[in-house]
């Protein structure tokens, strides 16, 4: 009997439902084309996707589906391809940072960066918030200057043009600077760029820049940002892994040490923390404990 677009829809929620448990997805079960879109259109914003990210994993399944010669709700598009995206890192690419960024560090300050910087810490990022144009160039200058002669890479959130000015190793945008940002300029100077994503539709986005890293979250609730999207879970860190597997991912959002060992399970080669660092009475110590751990 040929399932109907209802039955189809159950079974891609299951196929989610497995997927986010890190199970084993059922024995597959091809359908015919004429009820897919339907059942798409159905399942998808049940599972909790926005409609820009819906939109991306439906045409991804349907490409899947064209592929493979039919639609198969229990395989889960994991596949470049299918998402339009290149399989190697584009041409015009930003340069590349280690694919193994290890424990990333985000932190509000110089004298922040200079401490886990001397604590070894291999990723540092300062996220300094200030409307005053002067602090900003103090706060990036002394980042800068506390890290040379380590081994610690920092990147400059959001300030750029600071960044560039006093030779940055690399730079992190949001997805709302990628429209202000002057992103051929900050390629040609040959600094680093990560990009912060938040699900499928912002994930094209920013393969499309070819950055050095994308930031992948966030994978666990988090009370430090107030977020759009609801939390990733592991599940989707792992699809979301194995479809950018040719670029270096940072796992970020809510992550502790006790999560660790299932997060870079998941297929990243880094785990940026805040919270795990900057909330600690004695943040050298954690800092040592967080490189441990993540090995």
């Amino acid at each position: 009997m040929t399932p109907t677009a209802d039955q189809l829809a159950q079974t891609l929620l299951q196929t989610h439902a497995q997927m986010l448990a890190g199970s084993p997805l059922p024995a597959p079960k091809p359908a015919p084309g004429s009820q897919v879109e339907q059942a798409l259109d159905l399942a998808l914003p049940a599972l909790g996707f926005l409609p820009h990210d819906a939109r991306v994993v439906k045409q991804a399944w349907l490409r899947q589906s064209q592929r493979l010669g039919h639609f198969d709700p229990s395989l889960w598009p994991t596949t470049a391809q299918d998402f339009g995206l290149p399989t190697r890192t584009r041409p015009l690419a930003f340069p590349p940072c280690p694919r193994q960024l290890g424990v990333y560090a985000v932190l509000p300050n110089a004298d922040w960066v200079a401490r886990m910087a001397q604590a070894g810490v291999p990723t540092l990022q300062l996220r300094f918030k200030s409307d005053d144009r002067q602090a900003i160039e103090r706060e990036v200058k002394a980042a800068i200057a506390a890290t040379q002669g380590t081994r610690s890479l920092l990147f400059i959130n959001d300030h750029w043009a600071s960044a560039i000015e006093h030779g940055a190793y690399g730079i992190h945008l949001g997805q709302e600077d990628l429209g202000v940002a002057p992103v051929e300029r900050m390629r040609l100077t040959g600094l680093r760029l990560g990009l912060s994503t938040h699900g499928y539709a912002e994930m094209l986005r920013a393969e499309a820049v070819g950055p050095s890293y994308l930031a992948l979250g966030a994978v666990f609730p988090t009370t430090l940002k107030r977020m759009s999207t609801a939390p990733q879970g592991l599940g989707r860190l792992r699809a979301y892994a194995c479809l950018l597997s040719h670029y270096p991912l940072v796992g970020i959002g809510g992550i502790d040490i006790g999560r660790f060992a299932e997060v870079k399970s998941a297929g990243v080669g880094s785990v940026a923390v805040v919270r795990a660092i900057v909330g600690q009475d004695r943040p050298e110590e954690a800092a040592h404990a967080l490189m441990r751990a993540w090995g």
